[in-house]
């Protein structure tokens, strides 16, 4: 899958990852997508969450060997 952005957020437990997401989403334009890549096990629920209440759209979840990779894409102001 195609990305804007690129951030690594593995060996970071909660609330670590969702900070970073919050940062790098701030750093794109609104349509853009960030891709992230964390191993705490609680990320999956966390960034659905974080989507949902945020509107941004959680495009993609991949989970290869305890890495979870999410590409989530900024919504538009």
């Amino acid at each position: 899958m195609e990305f804007d952005k690129e951030l690594d957020a593995k060996n970071l437990n909660c609330p670590l990852p969702i900070l970073r997401c919050k940062k790098g989403l701030s750093e794109i334009e609104a349509g853009q997508t960030l891709k992230i890549m964390a191993t705490d096990p609680g990320a999956t629920k966390d960034f659905q969450a974080f989507c949902k209440q945020t509107g941004h759209e959680l495009l993609q979840l991949d989970d290869a060997d305890g890495v979870l990779t999410f590409y989530i894409k900024k919504r538009a102001d």
